[in-house]
């Protein structure tokens, strides 16, 4: 869309809905409500963040995830809990009573003048109100609506109505099996941050912005239904279809894909004691010969048992993945290039060794803490963390900024989560509009 493109759209839009000025974006001009729920809230922070009017509805009282801890300072609060920050930035809040005439009226007014309607409600609870996709879809055609549920809320599938959290769609869908360590006496490990529920955000924000694009071409808007379930086992790699294709079960490895078989160990620890994954094995001649002048830089080749392996791979042109299935020298070669990787590794610090990697264009990586990623120079130099001003507080806090990089399409938090009712003029504008 051209800026002229999105001014003419800004101005066509309802004053009440019209995207704050001062929040750019790729998305500016598609208006969201958003019924407030931890399932979603990641999908409605992604299209907000990215410039959409994400309009938030919470219930009256506020929603529970403004109990979720930590706390600011550690004292409770609805206004204090640093997950709904971080889940709701860039959008605007209301409070409605769904259960209530007005409030049902309301909500169906502020929708007719929205594109899209995000929620993660279980799969009838809005149909017994009056308030689901078809009945509020009737009036309006071009309407997107999005569910996001744990198994899908289609009828008829047998699971819709089941109940889920964070860690069992994690269990349920394959993850959990994939990650853990090597030693398989100690149990497997879930992905930390809510990663089911972000997974299935994902997806309903590619599906809501696929039917953007397809409204652009058909006038017409469609019900996109996401399962949390279906979402968390697609994202197994290879773990599914080994299953399903040749009835094997890939085993979980430390730090690396997990496989039918044993791959070679990635981890080691540098000279300073921090940890260091060290990623990818070369595999063109550059990058043989990379790791063979890094050898010699450090006066290291005669003390590397395996450097034969090494400039045989760059006399034979490098060795492709394809290789290793066939070729038992291709693997030997393979394989001695991780050990150079974990040798020279062991030798140098851990930011040393990263930064030599990142010359040599090999790629690796310090194995960092939450907290030392918001100090780190890299992080730091592409924007990561960001400072949000929270006004009635009366100062900024640091948050995790992108968790992409797409310098065309501009990204940005424009303001902290929304205070309880703070925009709750809008259901005005929208009743006295009704």
């Amino acid at each position: 869309m051209s800026a002229a493109d999105t001014n003419a759209v800004a101005e066509a839009m309802p004053a009440a809905l019209a995207m704050p000025a001062a929040l750019p974006g790729p998305l500016v001009g598609l208006t969201v409500v958003e019924l407030a729920s931890e399932h979603g809230a990641f999908a409605g922070k992604l299209l907000a963040d990215l410039g959409a009017d994400v309009v938030l509805v919470e219930p009256p009282g506020g929603h529970h995830t403004r109990a979720f801890e930590p706390f600011l300072d550690d004292r409770p609060g609805p206004e204090r809990s640093l997950w709904w920050w971080h889940y709701n930035t860039s959008k605007r809040g209301i409070v409605l009573d769904l259960q209530s005439p007005q409030g049902a009226a309301s909500f169906a007014r502020l929708v007719a003048d929205a594109d899209v309607v995000l929620e993660a409600e279980p799969p009838d609870r809005l149909v017994g109100l009056g308030l689901d996709h078809p009945q509020l879809r009737a009036a309006h055609e071009e309407l997107i609506w999005v569910s996001i549920t744990p198994f899908g809320r289609a009828a008829g599938l047998p699971r819709r109505n089941e109940l889920a959290t964070d860690l069992t769609v994690l269990a349920a869908g394959g993850p959990v099996w994939n990650c853990g360590y090597d030693d398989h006496t100690l149990p497997p490990v879930r992905g930390g941050g809510n990663q089911g529920y972000q997974t299935a955000c994902l997806w309903a924000v590619s599906s809501a912005l696929a039917a953007v694009l397809q409204r652009e071409l058909s006038g017409r808007g469609q019900h996109c239904d996401v399962s949390m379930h279906a979402a968390a086992n697609v994202t197994t790699e290879a773990g599914s279809y080994e299953w399903l294709v040749a009835n094997a079960t890939v085993q979980r490895q430390t730090g690396r894909h997990a496989a039918t078989v044993v791959t070679q160990f990635t981890r080691t620890t540098g000279t300073d004691g921090i940890d260091i994954h060290t990623g990818f094995p070369p595999r063109s001649v550059a990058e043989y010969q990379g790791v063979i002048d890094w050898l010699d830089e450090l006066g290291a080749r005669d003390e590397f048992a395996d450097i034969v392996l090494l400039e045989m791979a760059v006399e034979r042109g490098g060795v492709q993945l394809w290789e290793l299935a066939s070729d038992p020298l291709a693997m030997e070669m393979f394989g001695a290039g991780r050990d150079a990787f974990i040798f020279i590794a062991q030798r140098l610090g851990a930011y040393e060794f990263f930064h030599g990697s990142q010359q040599r264009g090999l790629a690796c990586a310090v194995i960092l803490a939450p907290e030392e990623v918001f100090e780190d120079e890299h992080y730091r130099a592409r924007g990561f963390p960001v400072d949000v001003e929270h006004p009635e507080l009366g100062r900024a806090f640091t948050y995790p900024g992108a968790p992409f990089l797409m310098p065309a399409s501009p990204w940005r938090i424009g303001s902290r989560a929304p205070l309880l009712g703070e925009h709750q003029h809008l259901v005005d504008f929208a009743d006295e509009k009704g």
